[in-house]
């Protein structure tokens, strides 16, 4: 039985040794190389990455013995590398695309396909459609050459991303103010490809950075899955205090994404950071620009679209719909809910170091912690609060989707429900303008249950109201 191979918000992922295999590696890989023929890129180059789970850097040899084997010409990385790295990679050596061996946030079981377009950045849903179609039924359709044949013939390269991407990184932003403003950072890359990062970019000076969870270990102790969100970084946010710092940064396990822990131990959530982020390219820096969002993160970014009187545009989740609307009006910055944003002058690709690295310079250029930059935001576009559950379901999807679509509620969590989006899940507009998205994960069985209000008493009540819509809460 042939096994079929679909793409979500961001590539392929599986459970390694069940649908998560060599052959099937080489099958999506097989699915790539045609599509770069289909689009006459045959004769370019293609940056082949991984992370540090399982077998990563045998699953990425599998990758550059079938697209050498198809005539491509391979960088492949000389060891685990931030996913905005190879990212950049793609830029900088002028490559056809990439292919990235990581399952990012997923847990220990699991690895997956990433895939990368001319700009380093999600290929759009076309494409990855286009890609889906081109991957061959069986493993003996994948043209390969073997990795020790293949380097010896030039058709792949071993090489080390790091240093042109420093030397990008030092184009963005100026590092020593950073250095010598003597800070003490904590940084949690979570056993993943962002440790070193920080240590190097920033150390040295009167800064001090001390990191947890900086060894490979595909198990991921201490945490449900590399995620940068709850449960997953209370050790991190309990070790603030041991360590006296005045943050905490946290990478998920390919570096793209990040989350803040505040002086006090507390977890700054995602949409307080991207706005965070916003406000500080707007405010600090007097960046004007579009700014891309998916309808699945917070509102405080169209109050400061309206406030600095730059255009604010709403996407479907995923960076395959970000990436090419933030190409396309030209964004100053772009993100979404899962706590991955991306910046003009860079690669249109989420970047959780760079991210890092402009929070930590709104620090110093406002000399203010976290929670103080926070009253500042807030002070800006009034209080906003969030949370999000993620569940298994029971049933058949098609019946949950029926339910959701004649819900009709009246009210959710208390609040009048204005409106009704569509675009990707379930967005019930409240009264507020706040809202509750019901949506199904495009990687794994679950659905996902978000909400933002400006009522810090009334998140529980919406997301309960959201779980009963979805009919989840009458599950066994």
């Amino acid at each position: 039985m042939v096994q079929e191979i679909r793409f979500g918000t961001d590539g392929w992922r599986g459970h390694v040794g069940e649908d998560y295999t060599f052959a099937n590696v080489r099958r999506c890989t097989q699915g790539f190389a045609s599509y770069l023929a289909d689009k006459g890129l045959k004769d370019r180059w293609v940056v082949v990455g991984h992370d540090r789970r399982y077998r990563g850097e045998h699953f990425a040899a599998a990758v550059a013995e079938v697209l050498a084997g198809n005539g491509l010409k391979v960088y492949l990385t000389d060891g685990p590398t931030p996913t905005p790295v190879i990212s950049y990679a793609v830029v900088d050596k002028k490559a056809a695309g990439a292919i990235n061996i990581t399952a990012s946030h997923n847990p220990y079981t699991d690895n997956g396909f990433k895939v990368r377009d001319s700009n380093g950045g999600a290929i759009d849903p076309d494409g990855l459609t286009r890609i889906e179609k081109n991957i061959p039924d069986s493993e003996e359709e994948a043209k390969r050459i073997p990795l020790k044949e293949a380097l010896e013939k030039g058709m792949v390269e071993y090489f080390d991303a790091a240093p042109n991407y420093v030397e990008h990184i030092k184009t963005l932003i100026d590092l020593q103010p950073i250095k010598d403003a003597g800070l003490r950072v904590l940084v949690d890359p979570m056993w993943g490809n962002g440790a070193g990062w920080f240590p190097e970019l920033i150390g040295g000076g009167k800064t001090e950075v001390f990191e947890i969870h900086q060894d490979r270990n595909p198990n991921f102790p201490e945490m449900i899955r590399p995620e940068p969100i709850p449960p997953n970084v209370d050790v991190g946010l309990a070790a603030i205090s041991e360590y006296k710092a005045d943050v905490l940064l946290i990478n998920d396990g390919d570096a793209d994404r990040v989350g803040i822990g505040d002086e006090n131990g507390e977890f700054v959530d995602q949409l307080r950071v991207y706005a965070l982020l916003a406000y500080y390219l707007l405010e600090v820096r007097g960046e004007r620009g579009p700014i891309v969002k998916t309808l699945s993160t917070t509102t405080m970014l169209e109050k400061l679209g309206a406030i600095y009187d730059v255009p604010v545009y709403n996407t479907g989740v995923g960076f395959k719909y970000v990436a090419p609307k933030m190409l396309e009006v030209d964004a100053m910055i772009g993100g979404e809910e899962s706590g991955g944003y991306a910046f003009k002058g860079n690669v249109p690709e989420r970047d959780g170091i760079l991210a890092g690295l402009y929070f930590l310079d709104f620090m110093v250029k406002m000399d203010k912690k976290p929670s103080e930059l926070l009253e500042l935001l807030f002070e800006k576009v009034g209080a906003h609060y969030y949370d999000r559950i993620d569940t298994p379901f029971k049933g058949d999807r098609a019946d949950k989707i029926n339910r959701i679509e004649t819900a009709n509620p009246e009210t959710i969590g208390g609040l009048k429900v204005k409106e009704l989006v569509t675009v990707d899940g379930y967005k019930f507009v409240l009264e507020d303008g706040g809202w509750l998205l019901i949506r199904f994960s495009g990687t794994e069985p679950i659905i996902r249950v978000y909400c933002e209000t400006t009522y810090a008493d009334r998140v529980d009540a919406i997301l309960k109201d959201g779980l009963s819509i979805a009919g989840i809460d009458d599950e066994d």
